[in-house]
């Protein structure tokens, strides 16, 4: 297992962590704010540890590498996480992990296409058997019923971040493999809380906190949130970009789902049925073919 694949399962246990957490907070605060207020804690964080891993010294970065991350936060932060949001508050977790299969799809298309990258047999195996464990663990959804209207809507929000996401990742494939690591962390945080901003201020609205709040911010939860979900998660998420392949890169991410069964039976005490033990069972089989590839 190199750098980049350790890290890239890393993220997705991260982000498993994290899911739960967003899940009780967007029962309270809008997708918009939420994001905008998870992101505003992350970059408090990002910030004063870029200076302690990279120096003070300005980077070696051009000005196109820098539009670039900075484009990449508007579109895989700004747009991307508000929908992500909205869907999940929209289908719940279950069928966003449905929806979620799709990321590893586009990236491995996008990666065809713009970066020249191809999987071996192995790793189109390990593909395969990721994707259908995820989905295994994902498709039984308890959930009450929605009206088919909020399903097709909700689904359309789900893809449309899932696409963004993978498509702000792949576009700065090349530059992240050559720049400081937490200097790109830090560029994509900034375009995307600049990017939020611009959208309250062209829908005339204020971020829904205090008296415009549903419901007293747990600020301890948000804390944890976005430490564990977006700061640790998001830093690992880009180094598994940096050291492998974007292709490798996001299968190993879609393990989160996998993830997220786990810990629910280990801390939440829920069942292990058949079908979960086998979707398990198949997405680490899938995982193993794309280390040992």
């Amino acid at each position: 297992m190199g750098l980049g694949e350790a890290c890239s399962i890393g993220a997705a246990l991260s982000w498993a962590g994290g899911v739960i957490v967003y899940k009780r907070l967007g029962e309270t605060l809008p997708p918009l704010t939420l994001n905008l207020v998870k992101n505003l804690l992350v970059l408090a964080m990002v910030a004063p540890t870029v200076p302690l891993v990279h120096g003070l010294a300005w980077p070696a970065l051009s000005t196109y590498a820098i539009g670039l991350a900075i484009v990449s936060g508007i579109l895989g932060i700004a747009v991307a996480d508000t929908l992500y949001f909205k869907a999940l508050n929209t289908l719940g977790a279950g069928r966003m992990g449905v929806v979620g299969n799709f990321y590893s799809p586009f990236v491995i298309l996008l990666s065809f296409m713009l970066l020249g990258e191809r999987l071996n047999a192995l790793q189109m195996l390990g593909f395969v058997l990721v994707s259908g464990g995820v989905l295994i663990v994902s498709s039984h959804d308890p959930q009450r019923k929605l009206p088919r209207e909020v399903l097709r809507r909700g689904a359309l929000f789900g893809v449309a971040a899932v696409f963004l996401m993978a498509s702000a990742i792949v576009m700065i494939k090349r530059v992240l493999e050559g720049a400081p690591l937490f200097w790109i962390v830090l560029l994509r945080l900034v375009g995307g809380v600049v990017g939020m901003l611009a959208i309250f201020a062209l829908r005339r609205e204020a971020p829904a906190l205090g008296s415009r709040a549903k419901a007293k911010l747990n600020w301890p939860l948000l804390v944890l949130a976005a430490f564990l979900g977006q700061y640790v998660s998001m830093v690992l998420w880009m180094a598994g970009y940096k050291y492998t392949e974007a292709s490798v890169a996001a299968v190993l991410n879609e393990t989160a789902s996998v993830f997220i069964v786990l810990l629910a039976a280990l801390f939440l005490h829920e069942g292990l049925d058949a079908r979960r033990i086998a979707g398990v069972t198949c997405t680490l089989s899938g995982v193993a073919c794309m280390l040992f590839a």
